[in-house]
């Protein structure tokens, strides 16, 4: 009987790590594949991501609807709500023998709630990590403990995950998906990526992508504010900008609207969008001079392509940081600093030397090769607290 191997995704990011593995198992015999879709990838403000999954040949088996019309933090525990109500039906419907699931975010938490109380064991992407201004370090490290299987990025995270009592026969290392992504996916030329975006790349160019941090109190409107007094000054110089905007964390709506009267004050030097998919956010990457802004993918996906992240505040802090990133605060001063580094001549020599920490590839076919040799007969959501001070 085939094993039914269940994948749940919220976001366009998390596809995109997902999208790999999700397709060795689509394309494997004694295998059948389980799709969830929730979170923005519904939303009409998100893009409807839901359809590049679509458009990927996959079938949805359910789409989850939890999203409400505000991203207050009152919004935001409805939807944690919603989505253990939905998940849990969805998955005692579906009857997965395991299911997949990526990271941190608030949504992930629901669904791994939802797996546990219908005890069906969980395979956990991505854990141990550190991002210590979000409350997905809390999230992260939840899923861990409701988790039987994990797949990190790198022997510390391997460390981190044992360190919260998981056995490490259970906690595989296989890099990071992110540059799965990268070496699977087909880049535009830069002629075809300026018609598919409706821009005409500049001298210099870069890309900004600001998320919320979540564990501060309104912080978004007051940081993203100064981090565009700098790019005034860039666009003035003639530079260009992409704009990938927020998700749908508390207070990302602040950040999308400051984009928009951004854009508009500037519409020969700025775009934005709210999803570019895959191939066209890969594409960017290769052609900007660098990324800035706070989002993960500066450090998990940027460093393999020898370009510089400037990573603005505390959102990302804890994560492991290629020498590519520059660290920044938030203030005008110290943006403009950051700035002025990325382009130094000193700094763009040293990014030839750029190793991703997070790996060189291959992480979705280690997680599969595990899979086809894993006996689902023995997967028991029951498992021993590992005590370091006792057992390494």
């Amino acid at each position: 009987m085939n094993k039914k191997i269940c994948f749940i995704t919220g976001t366009r990011a998390e596809y995109g790590l997902l999208k790999r593995l999700m397709k060795l198992v689509y394309d494997a015999p004694n295998f059948e594949i389980q799709i969830i879709v929730t979170g923005m990838h519904l939303s009409p403000e998100f893009g409807l991501t839901y359809k590049e999954i679509e458009g990927d040949g996959f079938q949805i088996d359910r789409k989850v609807e939890i999203l409400l019309s505000s991203d207050s933090s009152v919004a935001i525990g409805k939807s944690i709500g919603l989505a253990l109500i939905s998940i849990t039906e969805a998955l005692e419907q579906m009857n997965p023998d395991l299911v997949f699931l990526v990271g941190d975010r608030y949504e992930t938490l629901a669904c791994a709630i939802a797996a546990m109380v219908t005890r069906i064991p969980i395979a956990h992407i991505h854990g141990g990590e550190r991002t210590e201004g979000l409350i997905d370090e809390a999230i992260r490290h939840s899923v861990t403990k409701m988790s039987y299987l994990h797949f990190v990025a790198n022997e510390e995270y391997r460390k981190r995950v044992i360190q919260l009592g998981e056995s490490p026969e259970r906690v595989k290392v296989c890099g990071g998906l992110g540059v799965d992504i990268i070496q699977n996916t087909k880049l535009f030329s830069l002629q075809e990526l300026e018609n598919s975006l409706k821009f005409q790349f500049k001298d210099k160019n870069l890309m900004v992508t600001f998320h919320p941090t979540t564990l501060e109190n309104d912080t978004s409107e007051v940081q993203f504010k100064e981090l565009l007094e700098v790019l005034k000054e860039y666009v003035g110089e003639g530079n260009g900008l992409i704009f990938t905007k927020a998700n749908s964390d508390t207070n990302g709506r602040i950040i999308n609207q400051l984009i928009d009267d951004f854009v508009r004050a500037y519409p020969d030097y700025a775009i934005a969008h709210t999803s570019l998919g895959i191939q066209r956010y890969l594409s960017v990457l290769n052609f900007v001079d660098g990324v800035i802004g706070n989002s993960s993918s500066g450090l998990l996906e940027v460093p393999s392509f020898k370009k510089g992240t400037i990573n603005l505040g505390d959102r990302q802090r804890g994560r492991i940081m290629a020498t590519s990133v520059i660290q920044s605060d938030c203030d005008y001063t110290s943006i403009r600093s950051a700035l002025e580094k990325l382009y130094s001549n000193e700094f763009q020599e040293s990014l030839k030397n750029t190793i991703n920490p997070y790996g060189e590839g291959g992480a979705s076919e280690k997680i599969f090769e595990y899979l086809k040799e894993l006996n689902f007969d023995n997967l028991d959501v029951k498992k021993p607290f590992f005590d370091v001070r006792y057992q390494l």
